[in-house]
């Protein structure tokens, strides 16, 4: 593969800020690049559902086929050691491993084969698994036989002897494992705005069923108590004999005061993080509760854990799984909070009073570049719950990226956005690191373009290019994935 031509000037100032064994690499999620949605026994997700509901996918298309990469997967193992990474954060289809995922349902032997075949080709190429358990597919056997999440009783065990075969199964080789990925996101999109899977909300000209004042909230709690729950499993009958860590990864992007100086405006910008980070952080990492700025807006609406469930839940992570893309300037409300909603009564902006913007844009619409934000989130998060950070997501799309049209499998595609960006938020990484902040480890999403949830195909977030077009899904690398190798040489130690 040809080499890159040029690259941002590297800072010698940041030279080896980062540990010696610190892990970079690339995130992906089963749904978005698998494909083989019915192939060899997996049993049908809520995504395969809402992606076959005609009018809930942006561009129409469906996760079917995807990248493809059931199929080629050893193609896409070689590119990433081309790329030079350490480690690959995937997540595992639960309908691929138990197909209609109850506690007392068979598991599908062809599925864990595959993650078997997956696991090893990572090993043998060097290349460090971190498996995540969930990312937002639930079995949709699950959802018709009790409402999936909204039955904490029933789900909770299913989940949990999910986890349990992914322990027996695949432990003895991947020693990083994350629970959920982004239980917010999931609630909230799926449950409060239901423009993701399952489709659940108040709003009635776009779902037929849901109530967004409350769901959301039910849902997350269930993902807590089950996280915790799989840990708690994890702890007392693996991690001792397979010596393995686990977590849970939490989405959260900067909220900064529209007006510095209005002493409003700074309590609703920290409202607004305790709202969207410290619901699930505070009781996993902090009082092992919700945090009261929650309980004072929503009430009883915001569920309450069991003595049992605090206990569990408290210091249920072994580190802190950080997704984070950018930043917002939060403004706050004088009236009271809409019944449905979950940002704790805010107006967001994409410039401040001074009328400065939040950064550069990208190609979607709430993305854009803003490494002053990621660096004050760094601090936050360190600051409130002094656990170390593992960064398992942080991306961008660029602007143009579908007008590509490679000659030949060399071509490379210019990418000065994303490089930009790379560069910007290593930056802020590496200078966290040296004031004392343990990151350990950092996951660009993502290794290639993919479907991107209800935006389909539209979003290319990918350091690969692919032609969704061609049968092969073919690939072919953006000049990024090869900056942040030559990034992460020169701020690795050693």
């Amino acid at each position: 593969m040809a080499q890159p031509s040029s690259q941002p000037v590297l800072d010698p100032a940041i030279k080896g800020a980062l540990r010696s064994d610190f892990q970079w690499g690339f995130a992906t999620a089963a749904p978005q690049i698998e494909g083989a949605w019915n192939k060899d026994g997996k049993g049908v997700s809520i995504w395969d559902t809402f992606g076959h509901t005609q009018g809930k996918i942006k561009d129409g298309s469906t996760c079917d086929d995807a990248c493809r990469s059931y199929d080629f997967y050893k193609e896409d193992v070689a590119r990433m050691k081309a790329y030079g990474v350490t480690g690959y954060r995937f997540s595992l289809s639960w309908s691929r491993v138990i197909p209609l995922g109850g506690k007392d349902d068979p598991v599908n032997e062809d599925g864990i084969a595959f993650y078997n075949r997956l696991i090893d080709e990572l090993l043998a190429n060097g290349i460090t698994p971190f498996v995540t358990l969930f990312h937002w597919d639930t079995p949709q056997a699950l959802e018709d036989r009790y409402g999936g999440m909204l039955n904490k009783e029933s789900y909770t065990p299913d989940f949990v002897r999910y986890a349990r075969v992914c322990f027996e199964r695949f432990g003895d080789r991947v020693k990083n494992w994350i629970t959920y990925n982004e239980p917010g996101v999931y609630t909230l999109a799926g449950y409060a705005a239901g423009v993701h899977a399952p489709g659940r909300s108040s709003f009635r000209d776009l779902n037929e069923e849901g109530d967004s004042s409350t769901e959301p909230f039910i849902v997350a709690h269930t993902e807590l108590v089950s996280h915790a729950y799989a840990v708690d499993l994890y702890r007392k009958e693996f991690q001792q004999t397979q010596k393995g860590h686990i977590m849970i990864t939490l989405h959260g992007n900067w909220s900064e005061p529209y007006d510095e100086e209005d002493p409003k405006d700074v309590e609703a910008a920290e409202r607004a993080r305790e709202f969207e980070i410290a619901w699930f952080a505070d009781p996993v990492y902090g009082s092992g509760d919700y945090p009261l700025s929650m309980r004072k807006q929503l009430g009883d609406r915001l569920p309450t854990f069991t003595e049992e469930e605090k206990k569990l839940v408290k210091g249920s992570s072994d580190f802190y799984g950080m997704n984070s893309y950018t930043a917002f300037f939060v403004q706050h409300r004088d009236e009271e909070p809409d019944i449905n909603d979950h940002k704790g009564n805010v107006i967001t902006h994409d410039k401040n009073k001074q009328g400065v913007e939040r950064g550069i844009e990208s190609d979607t619409y709430w993305l854009r570049t803003s490494p002053w934000g990621w660096a004050k989130l760094l601090r936050w998060i360190w600051n409130r719950y002094h656990t170390p950070i593992f960064i398992t997501e942080n991306g961008t799309t660029a602007k143009g990226e579908h007008d590509f049209k490679p000659t030949s499998k060399d071509d490379i595609l210019e990418d000065p956005h994303r490089v930009d960006f790379f560069h910007k938020y290593l930056t802020e990484v590496a200078k966290a690191a040296q004031e004392g902040i343990d990151i350990r480890s950092y996951f660009a999403w993502t290794f290639a373009d993919n479907w991107e949830w209800a935006a389909g195909y539209t979003d290319r977030f990918g350091v690969t290019w692919i032609d969704f077009e061609s049968p092969e899904k073919t690939r072919y690398a953006k000049r990024s994935a090869y900056f942040l190798g030559s990034m992460f040489q020169h701020l690795i130690e050693g």
